[in-house]
């Protein structure tokens, strides 16, 4: 599942998996590098993106300051964190540990 817009508190605080969330930006080269990786997994895992520039106060919220930053959530708590180009099996990874 790879959502866009998404309601925050309901797709990755109270989801009941876990959800891995791109901070990412159109302008960002990494960010795009990592698309096809975050696409892959989206297809296994519940992924949520936000658009840094679009959602500023959830990237302070989460002292995001250097994207691409992915971030898994579980039980509403963040679980582990990503920052820069990450591989596919890392995140794969941690995704199957706090599944």
């Amino acid at each position: 599942m790879l959502l866009q817009e998404f309601h925050w508190k309901k797709e990755a605080l109270e989801a009941g998996e876990p959800v891995l969330v791109d901070f990412w930006a159109s302008w960002c080269p990494p960010c795009r590098a990592m698309s096809p990786v975050i696409e892959a997994l989206a297809k296994e895992f519940k992924v949520c993106k936000v658009n840094v520039d679009t959602n500023p106060e959830l990237a302070a919220r989460y002292d995001i300051s250097s994207i691409p930053a992915l971030l898994v959530f579980k039980n509403g708590q963040i679980a582990a964190r990503h920052v820069g180009v990450t591989p596919e099996a890392d995140l794969r990874n941690e995704m199957q540990k706090w599944g």
